[in-house]
């Protein structure tokens, strides 16, 4: 059973930016995308800063925001990175399983990994994720490097958008259409 303490607030920063980006997709009607809450029981708590200090997670979680653009069901998972170099255990089997079952459902499923030695924003599609999972499955690098990534998909923040990520997915399904049409020698 894993614990929660001050390691579990690692990527609140990135989540913090997400959640002001999403209020003012919401406030414009471009996407309604909620944070999903970790189930945890409290262990420990400070009874005078009123904070729980030791919890343990009660389930494993799936994704960190679930909602829905334009119509459109999403989910996404939030990870930093500090390197050039991503490691894949610091996504897990379960997250990898939901997101695929989600796609199997009509959704987008997505990762958003902030680069933070590089200040950039990547929007990680299911479908290059699990090419990079197969070949760690496969006995191959159980990571994946900054330059074997799609330029088109990194972003910045941008228009008032702390971490837009609206560009990359339009992006992404037109794409995905170009590519259901016949489309795929055009790219």
């Amino acid at each position: 059973m894993a614990t929660w303490n001050s390691r579990g607030l690692r990527g609140s920063a990135l989540e913090e930016l997400i959640n002001r980006t999403n209020e003012r997709y919401r406030q414009k009607g471009l996407a309604l995308i909620q944070k999903v809450p970790t189930p945890i029981t409290p262990i420990r708590f400070d009874k005078e800063e009123r904070h729980i200090t030791l919890a343990y997670f009660d389930q494993k979680s799936t994704v960190d925001y679930i909602g829905a653009v334009q119509g459109i069901p999403v989910c996404f998972d939030a990870k930093e990175c500090h390197v050039r170099t991503f490691p894949l255990h610091n996504v897990h089997e379960h997250q990898v399983q939901f997101m695929e079952d989600f796609e199997r459902q009509g959704g987008k499923a997505f990762l958003i990994i902030h680069f933070t030695s590089e200040q950039k924003f990547y929007y990680l599609h299911i479908r290059q994720l699990m090419i990079f999972w197969k070949r760690a499955q496969e006995g191959g690098r159980k990571s994946f490097l900054y330059e074997e990534l799609d330029p088109a998909y990194f972003f910045e923040s941008s228009d008032g958008y702390l971490v837009p990520y609206l560009k990359p997915l339009s992006y992404d399904l037109e794409t995905e259409a170009q590519v259901d049409m016949g489309g795929a020698d055009s790219l």
